[in-house]
C-alpha cells in the first residue's frame, strides 16, 4: 500500500489513536489496512457465492440524501461530505471484509465467506446513520428492518449484521475526535481590498471557518494539494475575471444567455448531492453488483470529503473577497480595467457564506467526475434534473462535461470568479487522483502477488 505508514501515523495522532435525479444511458478505484493481517480468508472472487445486487447501497445513499435534504436534520456546523464518506466507508469496509477482493478502507474483520454481504451492508449503514443522526433512529430502524426483509433468515444473515454493526461502530470511534466537534475561533471579516467580508443583501456570517484543519479520509492533510494564489487585484487576469462575471452573474444581466440563466439556477443546490444521484444512476445502468457499488461510492464520498477539506483549508487561507463585494467595491482595487456598480447582486441574489477561491462547486465536481469515469469511463450519456428547477433536465455525453458545467454555473449565477473555477477543477482532480491511488486498491498487485491485509477482529 502506498503511503502506508504515514497516513496510518497521521491518522492515529490525530484521532486520538482511536462519519438530483439522473437517467443514465450507457475502471476502477483506490487507503490502507490499519495492521498486519491477523487472520486468512478467501477473497469471494475465488469462492462460489451468488452475486449480490448493488441496490442496498443505492438505498442507503437514498436515506441519508433525504435526511440532509430535511430541514434542520443536519447539524449545522458538520458538512454533510463528512456523513456520506462515513457511511459508505462503512458499507465498503462490511462488504470488502466478506468479499476481501481489495484493501479495507481502515477496518477489515475476519468475516466468513458465508456471511451476507446485503446484511453486512444493511447493519453498516443503519448502524453508521443511527450514530450520526440519532434524532432519525426511528425512521433508520424502519428502512433498516425493510432492508433485512429481503435477506433470507439463518446464519448467513446474523453473521452479516454482525459483521456490520461492528464495522460501523469501530469506524465511529475512529472519526469521533476528528476535529468536526471543534468550535472555531470567531471568523474577523478584513477589511481592505480583497479581503472576504459577509455579503449583502443578507450579510451572513461564515461558515465551515475551521472545516479545513479537521482529519481528512484517504489525504495525509488538508493542504496537501492547496492551490497558488488567486490573480492580484492589479492584474489583468483578475480585471477580467472580475468584469466577467459583473456581465454574466449579474441578477439583470443582458448579456446572459437564456441557457445560461438556466444553468445558473440549475445546478445551485449541494452539489454532492447531484454526484451521488448521478452515482446511483450509472450504478444501476451498468448492473454494479454490491462489491463493486460499496466500492464506488465509497471512492466517490471519501474523494468529495477530502476536497472540501481542501477547498475549505484554501478559501480560509486566501480569504478572497466574493464578487459581490469586488464590484461593489471596485473602485478601491487599484484596477484601472474594473468599474465599481454600488448596487449588483448576484443571479442568485444571496452568496455563499465563505470565501471565493476556489470554488467548491467546481472542486466537487472535479473529483467525482474523476472517480466515475474511473469505473465506467468518462464518455456515458445521461441526463440530470435539479429541485432548483422543476421540470428542467440537462444532459451529458461525459461525466467531466457535466462537472465543468456545474462550476461554470456558478459564474453565470454571480457567485465565483472563473479562476475560481479553474483552480477548483485542478483541486478537485488532484484529490480524486490521489483517493484512486491510495485508497480500496486491489487485493493483489499488478504482479498478482497478495496484499496484506488488516485484520483487528474477527466476526465467527
Amino acid at each position: 500500500m502506498k503511503r502506508f505508514s504515514l497516513r496510518l501515523f497521521a491518522l492515529g495522532i490525530a484521532l486520538g489513536a482511536i462519519g438530483a435525479a439522473v437517467a443514465l444511458a450507457g475502471a476502477d478505484a483506490s487507503i490502507t489496512p490499519p495492521t498486519k493481517a491477523t487472520s486468512e480468508a478467501t477473497p469471494a472472487s475465488d469462492r462460489s457465492r451468488a452475486q449480490e445486487s448493488g441496490q442496498p447501497v443505492i438505498d442507503w445513499n437514498r436515506v441519508l440524501l433525504a435526511i440532509v435534504n430535511t430541514p434542520g436534520a443536519q447539524p449545522a456546523t458538520i458538512q454533510p461530505t463528512r456523513s456520506f464518506a462515513i457511511l459508505h466507508a462503512a458499507i465498503y469496509d462490511a462488504v470488502n471484509s466478506i468479499d476481501r477482493a481489495h484493501e479495507p478502507y481502515l477496518i477489515s474483520v475476519g468475516a466468513p465467506g458465508s456471511a451476507s454481504e446485503t446484511a453486512a451492508a444493511a447493519a453498516a449503514a443503519h448502524a453508521a446513520l443511527v450514530g450520526l443522526y440519532p434524532a432519525q433512529q426511528s425512521a433508520l430502524d424502519a428502512d433498516y428492518a425493510n432492508e433485512l426483509a429481503q435477506v433470507t433468515d439463518g446464519p448467513a444473515k446474523d453473521k452479516g449484521t454482525r459483521l456490520g454493526e461492528f464495522v460501523a461502530r469501530d469506524l465511529l470511534a475512529l472519526r469521533a475526535n476528528d476535529g468536526s466537534n471543534v468550535t472555531p475561533i470567531p471568523f474577523v471579516a478584513g477589511t481592505d481590498p480583497g479581503d472576504y467580508r459577509p455579503t449583502p443583501p443578507n450579510f451572513p456570517a461564515p461558515v465551515f471557518t475551521a472545516w479545513g484543519q479537521i482529519t481528512p479520509f484517504v489525504l495525509d492533510r488538508g493542504d496537501r494539494f492547496r492551490p497558488g494564489p488567486p490573480p492580484g487585484l492589479t492584474s489583468d487576469a483578475y480585471a477580467a475575471a472580475l468584469n466577467e462575471v459583473q456581465s454574466l452573474g449579474s441578477a439583470i444581466s443582458a448579456s446572459r444567455s437564456s441557457e445560461q440563466t438556466e444553468i445558473g439556477k440549475f445546478w445551485n443546490p449541494p452539489i454532492q448531492n447531484f454526484w451521488n444521484e448521478i452515482a446511483q444512476t450509472a450504478a444501476t445502468a451498468n448492473h454494479t453488483d454490491l462489491p463493486t457499488t460499496a466500492r464506488l461510492f465509497a471512492a466517490l464520498n471519501l474523494s468529495v470529503a477530502d476536497s472540501a477539506i481542501a477547498f475549505y483549508d484554501a478559501k480560509y487561507t486566501y480569504r478572497l473577497w466574493r464578487p459581490v463585494s469586488a464590484i461593489r467595491l471596485a473602485d478601491s482595487d487599484g484596477n484601472p480595467l474594473t468599474v465599481a456598480d454600488p448596487s449588483w447582486l448576484p443571479l442568485s441574489v444571496n452568496t455563499a457564506a465563505d470565501p471565493s477561491y476556489p470554488g467548491a462547486h467546481s472542486t466537487i465536481s472535479a473529483a467525482a467526475s474523476v472517480v466515475l469515469a474511473s469505473f465506467y469511463g468518462d464518455e456515458q450519456r445521461f441526463s440530470v434534473t435539479s429541485p432548483a428547477l422543476q421540470g428542467v433536465t440537462r444532459s451529458f455525453t461525459s461525466f467531466s462535461a457535466a462537472a465543468d458545467e456545474a462550476g461554470l454555473s456558478r459564474i453565470y449565477a454571480g457567485q465565483h470568479f472563473r479562476f475560481d473555477h479553474v483552480a477548483g477543477l485542478e483541486l478537485g482532480r488532484e484529490v480524486a487522483r490521489f483517493a484512486l491511488s491510495n485508497a480500496l486498491l486491489a487485493a493483489h498487485d499488478s504482479s498478482g502477488q497478495p496484499r496484506a491485509i488488516g485484520s483487528p477482529g474477527d466476526v465467527r
